[in-house]
């Protein structure tokens, strides 16, 4: 038996190194001239490493740790300790401990609240059956907040909330993928934590060596820069497309995000991976790097969260006992203005916030910027953003196979859809489909 897996992410790759593991041939198109997906790294400095996509994990993404564990990679702490910054109003930032923003607590506390409702109200294993779902796939998320939410400040802290959480710009997105994405991420609380949550801990090198690690045992059976054009399926067998040549097989795993999928001439066509209002994740990723993490000296943590833009919020990145990294994210619509500025001027704008931000900090002697939003690999992180309608229409086909193609990639997981967690356990739903069959 032959399979053929089209996208070399982790969702593709564990589905490669399972069927492999099993004795099944298989064979990877991957359309980049690397591995990882959304995963890729960034050395900052000889041998140092930064993540310029997927980074972080916590004690509920079990199949990821245990991944990690079986590789040989390790985890390291994301690092939270001392003071954060804050630039929400008009004036200069200003300096807090922890991580609460300078905004009102009861308006905080509504505002969670009302998510916690939504999220409650969400069959994570099926949204699209999720009680009153039409309705809450019907409403974009600013419908919702101009509704619901009262508070100013409430108001203000909330798309850069949803920015952190899911790259998201309200207007994309409906109502009931918000609430999804909160629930099957394991809950609001866990997912926007560090200690104890979503975001503890990263892999110590950088989460792109998953993905190399996974290749590695694949060797001759990958095939990169070379992407799948169409798919037809014939009473014996698949026939794919691509940019080398055709190849047979008998069975095939799309793992690539839902934008892309369609993007496949596919005969006989199965329903749309992604419906009418499908966007891209809305993230651009900045590294600034500094001889040593030196807002610590000053007891800052790195972490800040702005409202005016382009870094919605940075953390400290730095890899231990080495030089030190911010991340800023530009996310949900200030990405969209962020992506279509000259690579120049984003600099410029960067670099003049973070000064700001940090007045004592120098002018960094490392500056890196991944623009996912605009990436035609990926069309967007950390995962496609369903819009109205979207769930209802393609959540009840959204796994099941379509004669001998089956479906892979963290948008196909209803369990911690959106994150490396997610990615992995499709790969291994995929993989357990094909081998089943034979």
């Amino acid at each position: 038996m032959t399979v053929a897996i089209v996208g070399a992410g982790l969702a593709g790759l564990t589905a490669a190194t399972e069927l492999a593991a099993l004795g099944i041939d298989v064979v990877v198109f991957e359309a980049r001239d690397r591995v990882g997906g959304r995963t890729h790294g960034v050395e900052v400095a000889p041998g140092q490493w930064a993540d310029a996509g997927a980074a972080y994990l916590g004690s509920r993404h079990t199949e990821l740790t245990a991944l990690i564990s079986r590789l040989g990679l390790a985890t390291t702490p994301t690092s939270t300790e001392g003071q954060s910054r804050f630039s929400l109003r008009d004036g200069d930032p200003v300096t807090t401990d922890g991580r609460f923003p300078p905004v009102s607590a009861v308006a905080l506390g509504e505002l969670f609240d009302l998510l916690d409702e939504v999220t409650a109200a969400i069959r994570p294993d099926a949204p699209w059956e999720s009680a009153n779902a039409a309705a809450l796939d019907a409403e974009t998320v600013t419908e919702w907040v101009e509704r619901s939410v009262r508070h100013a400040d409430a108001r203000l802290f909330f798309p850069l909330f949803l920015g952190e959480m899911m790259a998201a710009d309200p207007d994309d997105i409906s109502v009931l993928h918000m609430g999804f994405y909160l629930a099957s991420g394991g809950g609001l609380q866990f997912l926007n934590a560090f200690e104890g949550g979503a975001q503890e801990s990263r892999v110590d090198g950088g989460a792109h060596q998953i993905g190399e690690l996974l290749a590695a045992k694949l060797g001759d059976r990958l095939r990169l820069s070379e992407t799948v054009r169409s798919i037809a399926e014939t009473d014996a067998s698949v026939v794919l497309t691509t940019d080398g040549g055709t190849w047979d097989a008998e069975a095939v795993v799309v793992a690539i995000p839902p934008l892309l999928a369609d993007a496949i001439e596919f005969h006989p066509a199965p329903p749309a991976r992604s419906g009418s209002g499908v966007a891209p994740g809305c993230a651009i990723k900045v590294q600034l790097v500094y001889p040593s993490p030196l807002w610590r000296a000053e007891g800052l943590s790195g972490w800040s969260v702005s409202a005016d833009g382009p870094l919605l919020s940075t953390v400290d990145d730095s890899p231990p006992g080495g030089v030190g990294v911010l991340t800023g994210f530009v996310t949900g619509a200030e990405a969209k203005r962020f992506g279509a500025l000259t690579a120049d001027r984003q600099r410029a704008r960067v670099l003049a916030q973070t000064r700001r931000l940090f007045p004592s900090l120098p002018d960094p002697i490392g500056y890196h910027r991944t623009d996912w939003l605009n990436d035609p690999h990926s069309r967007g992180c950390y995962a496609a953003l369903f819009g109205p309608g979207d769930w209802v229409a393609t959540g009840p086909t959204l796994t099941t196979p379509h004669g001998r193609v089956h479906w892979a990639g963290t948008e196909t997981s209803t369990e911690f859809f959106g994150l490396m967690e997610g990615a992995i356990r499709s790969g291994r739903r995929a993989a357990a489909e094909i081998a089943g069959t034979r």
